[in-house]
């Protein structure tokens, strides 16, 4: 059975329609709807032929702080010989309309939809469209966070279709998450899956926690908790949820509610980043003696 998953086309709305729509961005969280991602708000990137993205996340004070996220559109005969410029970037591809043929170290793998590719720093990559049609996927970057002792991840294609769904205890396969990674490899400091409940299926409590998130709808549409708000939202939508922001959801049907999740993952919380000068250079200066 083919992937049903949603994929913005941009267009532009005409002058006789309502500005309403259901865009929100707060401390804790934001919802940018499939309504706002038209052509006039697209991004060029360096060393992309026929390509535009609409940026759904970056690191801002106040807004992501861990990740990047794009959804890609490259046009036929499209793409780039040189489409990471930061060498200690990680990503994740995840095509949801059209093909493409993505080379690594050599090898070339055509990606279809639901194909997924996990991309470690350094990684020597290169993306075309060479079929008839757009191709559109999304693409999380991350700083990797290397640490001694750790290789770094290996090279992961594969497609959704491919893995079975782990479910939630307790659930009899109501909620479950197609993971593409081991969870227990460490060598791993994102996790990127995708989430399906079945109608009626609901995250029974407020979820706090200290890994950020990124949500995509691909299919569907359910009511999310999101701080002290409950939020319609439907295929197409993104959700950002800043760490620890209270987080449920309620799956109405009529069918499948699913997303793209990605979340920061198993590394110690950085005492740095925010810290106040250290004790070490900045004590008092003596300048005299009693």
């Amino acid at each position: 059975m083919s992937p049903n998953y949603f994929a913005p086309h941009g267009g532009h709305p005409g002058q006789e329609q309502l500005l309403t729509d259901r865009a929100m961005f707060t401390d804790a969280y934001a919802v940018i709807p499939k309504g706002t991602m038209r052509d006039i708000v697209t991004s060029f990137l360096p060393f992309w032929d026929k390509t535009r993205a609409w940026v759904l996340s970056r690191p801002l004070s106040g807004f992501a702080e861990t990740f990047s996220q794009y959804i890609m559109e490259v046009s036929p005969g499209g793409g780039s010989d040189r489409p990471e410029t930061d060498p200690d970037a990680e990503g994740v591809l995840f095509v949801v309309e059209g093909s493409c043929d993505l080379t690594v170290a050599g090898e070339t793998h055509t990606l279809n939809p639901g194909g997924y590719a996990y991309l470690p720093p350094r990684a020597n990559w290169t993306l075309r469209n060479s079929t008839d049609a757009p191709v559109r996927f999304h693409w999380i970057r991350k700083l990797y966070e290397a640490l001694n002792g750790l290789d770094l991840p290996d090279v992961l294609i594969t497609n959704e279709q491919d893995i079975a769904p782990t479910p939630m205890l307790g659930t009899e396969g109501k909620w479950a998450t197609t993971r593409f990674v081991d969870p227990t490899d460490m060598r791993h400091d994102m996790h990127v899956t995708i989430v399906t409940f079945e109608p009626g299926a609901v995250i029974p409590f407020a979820e706090t926690h200290v890994m950020e998130h990124g949500l995509y709808v691909l299919e569907g549409k359910a009511v999310y908790r999101l701080n002290q708000d409950w939020v319609e939202v439907e295929a197409g939508d993104y959700m950002w949820l800043r760490a620890f922001c209270p987080q449920a959801c309620y799956s109405g049907g009529p069918g499948k509610f699913r997303y793209l999740l990605y979340k920061d993952v198993n590394r110690h919380m950085n005492l740095r980043a925010h810290a106040a000068p250290s004790i070490t250079g900045h004590l008092p200066v003596k300048t005299d003696v009693d």
